[in-house]
């Protein structure tokens, strides 16, 4: 029996033992499976016992493998809490806020007050699907977003926290006809384009979520363009194609531009903060206190009769 163990080794054998299929646990620790296949080799060679039943079919855990598992997610909880410590609680925790205006800025606000003692520093960039990779690297803290659009293997080493169901909108150039209707009707964008960042790989679980609403009603999205970065850009290009831009009825407004909510049916964005599995940080617990504190108060995770929401978001939202 080794006197020290390798960390590897055990995140190795709880992913596998969690997943029970060693190509997604492999795809969950972002290594190849021929290497995680090895480190539970190796693990059970140390131990002196075997931890899994393989078959062509199926993999299983052996009676050892059943009870070693909550000690080694222990010792890995403590590795994480002692890497946490190093880092240091005094360290700025970066959070990622997509645009200016959002839920989430209101989100980071309150937790400043919550945590004054602590720097939380905002950035304003665009997209969940961007931002998870850097937060799984550890480039980022936190975002907000869809989780749902997240890929499984991205999402294993996530956790999330259900912030909002926010209603959805169009943005419309002033001249445009919509433009005269206080709320438009889904069915009056049948025979158009609407803008959700197709192409945009930081911003795919949006376009995946705008395919889901617009299937079967009539309406195409807008072929990939160039993100535009700033309201005057965003009014330029935005001039420039004519078509409506799905957004969220929190969305900035730009000059020459009018925002009008989507109805018959209201189509729901599933916001959630977004987090690295094992983070540890004051601003972190300010931050999930906020979000529980505005969304009761506010009553954002209510969802109205008569809206959309993809059966997978509702049920991420509902932590089912």
């Amino acid at each position: 029996m080794p006197r020290d163990l390798d960390p590897r080794l055990l995140r190795a054998y709880v992913a596998a033992a969690e997943e029970l299929h060693f190509t997604r646990a492999a795809a969950r620790l972002f290594v190849a499976q021929q290497a995680l296949s090895r480190d539970i080799r190796r693990l059970e060679r140390e131990l002196g016992t075997e931890l899994f039943l393989r078959t062509t079919r199926q993999v299983a855990l052996t009676g050892d493998g059943e009870r070693l598992l909550p000690h080694a997610r222990r010792m890995l909880a403590a590795q994480e809490d002692l890497l946490a410590a190093a880092r240091g609680a005094d360290r700025p925790l970066l959070v990622d806020l997509n645009t200016a205006g959002l839920s989430s800025g209101r989100v980071l606000a309150r937790a400043r007050e919550l945590a004054p003692d602590h720097e939380l520093m905002a950035r304003y960039e665009s997209g969940l699907a961007g931002a998870a990779a850097e937060i799984a690297a550890g480039r980022l803290d936190v975002s907000f977003g869809r989780f749902a659009g997240l890929g499984a293997e991205v999402r294993a080493v996530l956790r999330h926290r259900p912030v909002r169901l926010e209603p959805m909108a169009v943005l419309l150039a002033e001249g445009d006809p919509l433009a005269a209707l206080d709320r438009v009707p889904l069915a009056a964008l049948a025979g158009r384009r609407l803008y959700a960042g197709a192409g945009n790989p930081c911003t795919a679980e949006w376009t995946d979520l705008a395919a889901r609403l617009v299937d079967g009603r009539g309406v195409a999205l807008s072929p990939p363009a160039p993100m535009a970065v700033g309201m005057e850009e965003f009014r330029r290009v935005m001039a420039r194609g004519g078509d409506p831009v799905l957004a969220v009825v929190d969305h900035p407004v730009p000059p020459g531009v009018v925002l009008r909510p989507l109805v018959d049916p209201v189509p729901l964005s599933p916001v959630s903060m977004v987090w690295r599995r094992g983070l540890a940080h004051p601003g972190l617990d300010a931050l999930v206190s906020a979000a529980d504190e505005l969304a009761a108060r506010e009553g954002w995770l209510h969802e109205p009769a008569g809206s959309w929401l993809p059966e997978g978001d509702r049920a991420v939202m509902r932590g089912t």
